[in-house]
């Protein structure tokens, strides 16, 4: 496998992460109704894309293969979560 290759795969690994991160923050800003405790949207953007794609690693070491629902499941749960307490949903 070349670089590019690995470049390729790599991108397609982390692109789920990504999509998700930015469709967490970007409802979460669209249904909010206060400030949220990480002010900007790349602060809150970078913090959910690496705990997305710590899920994926995560989800790769256990099932020894990319690509199961459970893991996608719990990265969409864990950017909800990571969200949550940045927006500070517990104070509404």
């Amino acid at each position: 496998m070349g670089f590019l290759d690995a470049i390729n795969h790599l991108l397609n690994f982390v692109a789920p992460a990504g999509f998700v991160a930015l469709c967490t923050v970007l409802v979460s800003r669209f249904l909010k109704q206060k400030q949220a405790a990480a002010q900007l949207f790349t602060a809150q953007l970078a913090i959910n894309f690496v705990v997305t794609v710590g899920v994926l690693l995560a989800g790769l070491w256990y099932f020894e293969r990319d690509g199961y629902m459970a893991t996608y499941l719990t990265m969409v749960v864990a950017s909800g979560t990571v969200q949550w307490v940045l927006v500070k949903g517990w104070k509404s």
